[in-house]
C-alpha cells in the first residue's frame, strides 16, 4: 500500500469515520490518480478543480457526486493539509429541491403568531380565539 494511501486511512482512522465512508473516500481519490495518472499529491488546485467540474458535468448523480467531492476534500484539506479556495464553502443561491416547492399553512387563527399559538403548560398557559390572542389571565 503506498504510503499517501496508508496516512489517509490512518487519519480517517483517527477522525472516527466509519469503514464504508472510508472505503468511499479512498475510491474517490484513487478515481482522480487513475484520470491523471499520477498521485493525488502532484496535482494541481486546478486540476482537481478540473476533475470535479467534469464529474458534476457528466452527470453523476448527486450522491455520487458529494461522496466523491468530499472524499477528494478530506484527503487535500485533511491528510496533505492544504487549505485551497476549492474546497471553501460559497454561497449560492438556494434552489428548491423539489418540483413542487412546499408552501405553508393559512393561520387558522387570526391575528395569532405560530408561537402564540403553542399551548405552553403551567404558568405561561396561553388561550387563541380565532378573533383575539391574548395571554391567559390567572
Amino acid at each position: 500500500m503506498r504510503p499517501l494511501r496508508m496516512r489517509m486511512i490512518e487519519d480517517m482512522t483517527l477522525a472516527g469515520l466509519a469503514a464504508g465512508t472510508q472505503a468511499t473516500y479512498i475510491d474517490a481519490v484513487r478515481k482522480l490518480a487513475a484520470h491523471y495518472r499520477r498521485s493525488p499529491d502532484q496535482l494541481s488546485e486546478e486540476e482537481v478543480r478540473a476533475y470535479i467540474l467534469r464529474l458534476r458535468e457528466s452527470g453523476a448523480a448527486r450522491g455520487t457526486f458529494k461522496a466523491n467531492h468530499y472524499g477528494i476534500q478530506y484527503l487535500y484539506r485533511q491528510t496533505l493539509n492544504r487549505d485551497w479556495a476549492l474546497f471553501s464553502k460559497k454561497r449560492s443561491v438556494c434552489r428548491s429541491k423539489s418540483a413542487y416547492p412546499m408552501q405553508l399553512p393559512t393561520p387558522r387563527f387570526g391575528g395569532c403568531s405560530p408561537l402564540q399559538r403553542i399551548r405552553f403548560t403551567g404558568l405561561a398557559s396561553r388561550s387563541c380565539t380565532p378573533a383575539v390572542c391574548e395571554p391567559a389571565r390567572r
